[in-house]
């Protein structure tokens, strides 16, 4: 089966497929879609097991890149696109430009950790207790205020992970707690901008240098004054750093360069 894909923008302009986080959907990209599309070919997809993909399961980060693989070669004249990931779509962008660069025009993620956990047990525990709860009104609440959902886009957050398929947060929060950088990013001829919000955690800002040194053509930039969803609270300067990227130009001069260490 293959994936759902909501296209937007310009046809003939550069494609650019724009990866969501864990227990939402494409529609997380409404709002910087919205300014995007004007001059760029956006695809939306929503990853397996959620959404209106929810009919082809979750199996893992490597399965889902292949997914994306799949649909960049069907979709864009040329068969390759820029990729964009926050969260969840981090981790399966990450994956794609070490893997599959045949489809990668460049790679920019968001909110990344390839580092192991000082208490992956006990993450684990965690993961397996909360998981059932994650479409409940108090855990869909907290996730909205952690993810600064305006308030008036909070019935349609909750309706996108509702849509996720039963058993999918287990499986992803596992999967994520164990992910690191590919071996094949080291001979990746891709761009990659790995970047995080100044008020991320710990693990996915030290995660940084981590991952501009895995792929030979890597930068590393923090967002100031924001945390994990920043597509939210800074989307003009997400939307000038998405555009800089696939210009090829340098990131914009409001994201700090990342520590080296």
């Amino acid at each position: 089966m293959t994936i759902f894909v909501d296209e937007r923008g310009t046809g003939h302009a550069p494609a650019v497929v724009l990866l969501h986080g864990l227990g939402t959907t494409g529609w997380m990209w409404h709002r910087l879609a919205a300014v995007l599309g004007h001059d760029l070919h956006l695809l939306l997809p929503d990853l397996p097991g959620h959404g209106r993909s929810r009919g082809r399961p979750w199996v893992s980060v490597a399965d889902s890149a292949d997914a994306v693989a799949e649909l960049i070669r069907s979709r864009v004249p040329g068969g390759r696109a820029h990729v964009v990931g926050l969260s969840l779509g981090g981790y399966v962008t990450v994956q794609l430009a070490a893997d599959r660069p045949d489809v990668v025009e460049s790679a920019l993620v968001s909110g990344v950790n390839v580092l192991p956990s000082s208490r992956p047990r006990l993450i684990r525990l965690g993961n397996l207790v909360m998981s059932p709860f994650m479409t409940t009104g108090p855990m869909l609440r907290a996730s909205a205020r952690a993810f600064r959902v305006p308030a008036e886009d909070f019935d349609e957050y909750a309706a996108s992970a509702r849509a996720v398929a039963r058993g999918t947060f287990r499986r992803v929060g596992g999967e994520a707690l164990a992910f690191r950088v590919p071996a094949t990013a080291a001979t990746s001829p891709r761009r990659l901008l790995a970047v995080a919000g100044e008020h991320e955690q710990e693990l996915i800002l030290r995660s940084l240098p981590k991952l501009a040194y895995a792929f030979p053509d890597a930068r590393a930039r923090i967002a100031p004054g924001v945390g994990h969803g920043w597509v939210v609270e800074a989307p003009d300067l997400f939307a000038e750093m998405v555009r800089a990227h696939v210009a090829g130009a340098d990131p914009p001069a409001a994201l700090r360069p990342a520590p080296t260490r």
